[in-house]
């Protein structure tokens, strides 16, 4: 007779959204700071495609365009810890 191999240990998710979050990490803080960098990313590539033939005009626009994805991706990886020393502060 055969046995199961078990590949992952259950999980109760009788919280609903709360306990799919903690599995995979996120808190409802960190999913809006996601949000709103993927959006800020979405920006970023729209400014992008969207330069002018003038190459003073293109230079300029497409370093405000880079700019914006440096700070979209720098939100996408710190936001969670650089919003949670507001959120947690003790006065």
């Amino acid at each position: 007779m055969r046995k199961s191999t078990i590949l992952a240990k259950p999980i109760d998710m009788s919280t609903g959204f709360k306990d799919f979050f903690d599995t995979i990490g996120l808190t409802g803080g960190g999913l809006v700071t996601k949000g709103i960098a993927a959006v800020i990313a979405v920006i970023a590539v729209r400014m992008l495609l969207q330069l002018s033939t003038d190459p003073k005009g293109a230079l300029r626009k497409g370093s405000m365009a880079i700019g914006t994805l440096f700070v979209a991706v720098v939100l996408a990886l710190y936001g969670d810890t650089l919003f949670s020393t507001v959120t947690q502060a003790k006065g």
